[in-house]
Formats: C-alpha cells, sequence, structure tokens
C-alpha cells in the first residue's frame, strides 16, 4: 500500500495509541511519531455486552473496549475537525471490531486500511513493513 505525505497511521490496542504522520513521500514514506493524543473516557459504556465467562476469561475486557471506543471518539472529533484528511489504522483484530462499532461515517470515507496487527510496541520500520504488506 502506498501512503500519500501526512496520512496519519493510528497504532492501537486495548491499552495504548501512537499516532504516526507520514512525513515522507508516496514513494519514500517516513513516519513521524506525534505526540500521544489525549483520550477521554467516554467509551466507559462500551463493551457491557461482554461478560468475563470461559469463552472470554479476561477479566480486563471492558476496560480494553472502553478504551478503543475513547481512541475511535479521538479519531472521530480529529476527522471531522478536519486534522486528518486520510488515514491507516493498525490494531489486534479484537480492538479493530470494538474500534468498528465507533466509526463516524466521515472517518470510514477517509480510512485508507486497517492493518489486524499488535504493533503498539513496533518501531517505525516495522510498522511500514506491516502496512505494505497489507496493501
Amino acid at each position: 500500500m502506498l501512503l500519500q505525505h501526512d496520512t496519519i497511521i493510528a497504532v492501537a490496542d486495548g491499552r495504548a495509541i501512537r499516532v504516526f504522520r507520514n512525513a515522507g513521500t508516496t514513494t519514500a514514506p517516513r513516519l513521524e511519531e506525534k505526540p500521544e493524543p489525549k483520550l477521554t473516557a467516554d467509551g466507559h459504556g462500551s463493551g457491557g455486552r461482554h461478560h468475563s465467562s470461559s469463552a472470554n476469561p479476561d477479566a480486563h475486557q471492558l476496560d480494553e473496549d472502553a478504551y478503543a471506543a475513547s481512541v475511535a471518539a479521538w479519531l472521530n472529533a480529529e476527522i471531522v475537525a478536519g486534522r486528518i484528511a486520510s488515514l491507516v489504522i493498525v490494531a489486534p483484530p479484537r480492538t479493530l471490531g470494538e474500534l468498528r462499532r465507533h466509526y463516524h461515517p466521515e472517518l470510514g470515507r477517509r480510512l485508507l486500511a486497517e492493518v489486524g496487527r499488535e504493533l503498539t510496541e513496533a518501531t517505525a520500520p516495522q510498522i511500514l513493513a506491516a502496512i505494505g504488506a497489507a496493501g
């Protein structure tokens, strides 16, 4: 996948988010990490449909779902305010599912790709490689 200049890459999981901007070109991308966004606790009602059980033994799942909802709320606000023109989201499949539940329609129009991988601890070159492999 080719990333246009200024494309935002949000790398998230149920506990952390890292945000990058393509400061390079389409053919020679260079990820520049931006400051960690300030998230609100708007998502704490999210994940109420999940219950701890043998099928879903993670007691922290509700908190992770709430965090993902907060990430989606921040991304939605940035998109609607016009601060993000194009977006790629990298997150584990479970987190992507929760994020999708909260996408604003405009986010859907500006979303170039979703990459179902856990990469919050990855380096910028590893993130670029995963995006390239997905596209």
